[in-house]
């Protein structure tokens, strides 16, 4: 039902956006050189020189809005939700088109330009989509351009989807009413009211009715909209597609497929061939400190559970004594272990131990960002203990991710860590990996739960 909003409001947004962004380049070259707050010292550049770079700039932020899914139904709903994004994929444009124009040109653009462009451009972004915004709901609520709609059925989805029609006029949906219990008056109903979609929200129990609700409504011509009661298997997302005919209903698909996914096994294989190169001379330095502090190998492999709970050899730096698990079996490290080599402790504490991961991204493995691999023995015990656990294995683990970016590494919170692996799925982009590993290295590697 989000799709008519979609395709109109949807392309109005895109049309406006490019509009603002176009109106803040030229504005900001205006603003910098013909009512300087800053003396110009450089001369005045002519302005086809930056009117050029209107077209690479149109076409940057649209394919950067695209990735982010600013469009999609569900992120144009909130309004601070929606202005955040907003903010957050023209900052993430604003970067790119920054460094392209200093790789790809030797002319150098005016900074205050650049600066006057990010500033215009993130508040004539969210202003002018919460005018359209307000415009649209106020045409909705003076009864212009809805369409009626009727509930059927009974229960929590339909609890859900009208209250989430109540909070969102702009959508342009009216509810005149809701049959519930006897369907057999659904038909005459139907004669006494225009009604322009009905919504099916049947709970499991009453499933064997729903034959009777739509052999009441066969013959109308009227939207049908059916909500399968399913709220409680969906974690990372629910769409249909269609087969041959058949309508298939896909649950908690893995968002990483198609040009973005080749994209980000791309950038994986050039990442860890020049991560491998470069760290080569700490990667000999650590592996010869590891050699002539402790008896034993110098690399240590680890079965873990990756993409589709398939088990690879995950490779660390030696950091316990040889045989740690021994006397206890598969347990998870603690804060002073003494099971630690005497460097184990500093490779440890400031992630060098896992130098060697980017051998598994290389190879297929894993991948720079996703959700951290698991043993299988954990695995096992945590499938059965927290809701949604074998998930975090739709996409491959990663050497950093969201949860560890956040905090949730070591022994913290399963629960929260899961929870940070499944918002990262159900939000996956390109350019979000982008952000964690940015963050990544910000942040830097040392944590306190890193033991």
């Amino acid at each position: 039902m989000l799709k008519r909003y979609q395709s109109i409001i949807g392309g109005l947004f895109r049309i406006t956006d490019l509009l603002v962004i176009s109106a803040a380049w030229l504005a900001a070259y205006f603003f910098r050189f013909y009512i300087p707050l800053i003396e110009v010292t450089k001369g005045f550049p002519p302005f086809s020189t930056y009117l050029s770079l209107l077209p690479l700039i149109l076409f940057l932020w649209m394919i950067v809005f695209n990735s982010l899914r600013v469009y999609q139904p569900k992120r144009m709903l909130r309004r601070t939700d929606e202005a955040l994004l907003l903010l957050k994929a023209h900052f993430f444009a604003l970067m790119m088109f920054l460094t392209l124009t200093y790789l790809i040109s030797e002319y150098r653009y005016s900074r205050v330009v650049m600066i006057y462009f990010g500033v215009l451009g993130g508040i004539g972004l969210v202003v002018f989509r919460l005018i359209l915004r307000n415009a649209v709901r106020s045409i909705h609520s003076r009864g212009k351009l809805t369409r009626s709609i009727l509930a059927v059925g009974e229960g929590k989805s339909l609890d859900e989807l009208i209250y989430r029609l109540k909070r969102f006029p702009e959508l342009g949906f009216e509810l005149v009413g809701v049959v519930s219990g006897d369907y057999s008056k659904l038909s005459e109903v139907l004669k006494s009211q225009k009604i322009d979609q009905i919504l099916i929200a049947l709970p499991h129990h009453q499933s064997a009715q729903l034959e009777q609700v739509l052999a009441a409504i066969k013959d109308e011509t009227i939207d049908i909209k059916l909500v399968p009661d399913l709220q409680a298997y969906i974690a990372l997302g629910c769409e249909v597609e269609e087969f041959d005919g058949i309508p298939i209903l896909n649950l908690n698909d893995s968002p990483l497929e198609g040009w973005w996914f080749m994209a980000k096994r791309i950038t994986d294989i050039l990442l860890s061939l020049i991560a491998l190169v470069v760290l080569s001379p700490v990667l000999g330095l650590v592996a010869l400190a590891v050699k002539l502090t402790s008896r034993g190998d110098i690399l240590y492999s680890q079965e873990r559970m990756g993409l589709d709970g398939r088990v690879f050899k995950m490779y660390k730096f030696r950091s316990m004594k040889v045989d740690a698990e021994t006397q206890t079996g598969a347990v998870w490290a603690k804060e002073n272990d003494d099971r630690r080599t005497s460097i184990g402790t500093i490779l440890r504490s400031t992630s060098l131990d896992e130098l060697p991961q980017f051998w598994n991204v290389f190879v297929g493995d894993m991948s720079l960002v996703g959700p951290r691999p698991e043993r299988p023995v954990f695995v096992s015990q945590f499938r059965g203990e927290i809701p949604h656990y074998m998930l975090r294995h739709k996409v491959k683990a990663g050497i950093t991710g969201w949860a560890q970016i956040n905090g949730w590494r070591g022994n913290t919170s399963l629960e929260r860590r899961i929870e940070c692996d499944l918002y990262y799925i159900r939000n996956w982009s390109y350019l979000f990996d982008l952000k964690i590993l940015f963050y990544t290295l910000w942040r830097g590697f040392i944590h306190k739960n890193a033991y």
